[in-house]
């Protein structure tokens, strides 16, 4: 295991040996180097200094996906501050409850937001903007100091907070160590074979893991570039893709790169990996994809509490359409009865629990949800169910939030949903339970048809009566033109719940 050196450190490294070396390419703009942006965080640095943010206050972020943004970050990681990530889309209540919570020492966000945080202003909390074009009160002033010296942080000193998505209630804050983002970035760049001469196309948002802590993190410790685009445009991707080596993105990028009849093999001639997280991406997408280009979709898994768990092979095995492949260097997985803890049989569903460097220290001021979360042997309770197949890969079934229990009988959404798929008139599905007056609950199915098509509940039923059980039929199903998602792509199964409640009254 290489000694231990924070994120920070690694991109100063890299910007002190390749400073003219371009980090950022912006379509149509002018390319931004490693230099050119270890001095915007030298900057940004010394005005956090100046806005009072000493080791482990927090800094909050609520603006455009920009060049800056990341070196806000990285200037935040470089005074000992904790970074903030907030998604863009969040109203003045939610904001009320991240900051009320979290305490940040500064907040930023977008110079036409500011009226929006003027009254928040004051106390302990100083209000600054950032916009996309070194605008904005952090960078105002272009003969502004820079701070060169960094605080010496541990590796178990507290990085970041990323606040969950809060389906099951009210958001928590995880707290991410300097160390968790190393050691997971370390695995991330061995697994995948990635370096300097990478070229990664980057369209994913930077408030959340997959877009900062796996697709920008690997790139400012190997030292590579980004196309960084600050939305997913299939005409765009498919434009770069001949100047690129790598893809990170969410099912949808993939969905939509499909449809353009320029996804060829030669388009995709110099890109080496294709990635894709954040949710599940359809086995038949993956299929569709290696048919249409020679390359096979690489899936893995990760969450906001630990970063990235597994991943299906870069070589040395095949990247099996439904997994998500073996466990990262380092990261301990297991599947276990969710009651006792005992460890399941491969084959058998249960909950999985990982342990290793990359996990969490826990939520933030929630001690006893904290501790109610990780077993006595150090393994986090992930919350997601699924089970180790015969070459060791894990296969997801779904969230144990998820599960119906109609009856008594244990019923696994993705079953269902699998089958589902392989029916010509549906493009995708969720499958979900709802109170039932006589079962307690019981099973509907929410279909989005295919292109062209019609789904009928009577024939979907006829479709997958014989490969399952009885108790696990839909007792409804119900045609919608697209599935509730969020930022990242992930069907938001309670947002389904909530509006088919009420579907079978109860007495």
């Amino acid at each position: 295991m290489p000694p231990f050196a924070s994120l920070h450190r690694t991109f100063v490294a890299q910007a002190e040996r390749q400073p003219d070396k371009v980090l950022f390419e912006l379509p149509g703009e002018r390319n931004i180097t490693y230099g050119e942006t270890a001095r915007t965080v030298r900057r940004i640095a010394a005005r956090l200094v100046a806005d009072g943010v000493t080791p482990g206050d927090r800094v909050a972020m609520q603006v455009e996906k920009s060049p800056e943004a990341i070196a806000l970050y990285l200037a935040t990681l470089q005074v000992g501050g904790v970074f903030l990530p907030l998604n863009t889309a969040y109203t003045g209540t939610e904001m009320d409850y991240f900051l009320d919570d979290a305490r940040p020492r500064v907040l930023v966000c977008s110079p036409e937001r500011r009226s929006e945080h003027a009254h928040r202003e004051g106390g302990d909390l100083a209000v600054e903007t950032l916009g996309t074009h070194t605008d904005g009160t952090l960078l105002n002033d272009p003969a502004s100091p820079e701070l060169h010296e960094a605080h010496e942080v541990s590796a178990d000193d507290p990085a970041a907070i990323l606040y969950t998505s809060g389906t099951t209630g009210r958001s928590k804050g995880a707290v991410l160590t300097h160390g968790n983002l190393a050691s997971n970035c370390q695995a991330l760049l061995t697994a995948w074979q990635f370096t300097e001469h990478d070229r990664l196309i980057h369209a994913l948002p930077v408030f959340h893991v997959h877009g900062l802590f796996v697709a920008a993190n690997m790139a400012l410790a190997a030292g590579a570039s980004l196309h960084y685009l600050t939305k997913f445009d299939t005409e765009t991707i498919i434009d770069l893709l001949p100047r690129a080596t790598v893809l990170m993105g969410v099912p949808t990028f993939y969905t939509r790169l499909l449809k353009s009849e320029r996804l060829t093999p030669q388009a995709c001639a110099s890109m080496r990996l294709f990635v894709s997280g954040s949710a599940p991406l359809l086995a038949s997408d993956h299929e569709a994809f290696e048919a249409r280009t020679g390359h096979a979709i690489l899936e893995r898994y990760g969450m906001t509490e630990t970063g990235m768990n597994t991943s299906n092979p870069y070589q040395d095995g095949p990247r099996k359409p439904g997994t998500v492949g073996l466990p990262l260097p380092g990261v301990e997985v297991r599947v276990v009865d969710p009651e006792s803890g005992t460890s399941l049989p491969d084959g058998e569903i249960g909950s999985i629990e990982v342990r290793g460097p990359n996990v969490f220290t826990g939520y933030w001021q929630m001690p006893e949800k904290t501790a109610s979360e990780f077993r006595a042997d150090g393994f986090f309770i992930t919350g997601d169910l699924g089970r180790i197949d015969e070459d060791g890969y894990l296969c997801i079934v779904g969230r144990g939030k998820d599960l119906v229990i109609s009856g008594g009988y244990n019923i696994y959404p993705k079953e269902i949903e699998a089958l589902l798929d392989a029916h010509p008139t549906v493009l995708e599905s969720a499958v979900i339970g709802v109170p039932h007056p006589d079962f307690g609950e019981t099973v509907v199915a929410v279909v989005v048809p295919a292109p062209g098509q019609d789904p009928q509940e009577a024939e979907l039923l006829r479709f997958i009566a014989d490969d399952l059980a009885r108790f696990k039929h839909p007792r409804a199903v119900k045609v919608v033109p697209e599935l509730p998602r969020n930022v990242m792509g992930k069907v938001q199964k309670a947002e389904l719940r909530k509006q088919y409640a009420s579907l079978f009254p109860t007495a």
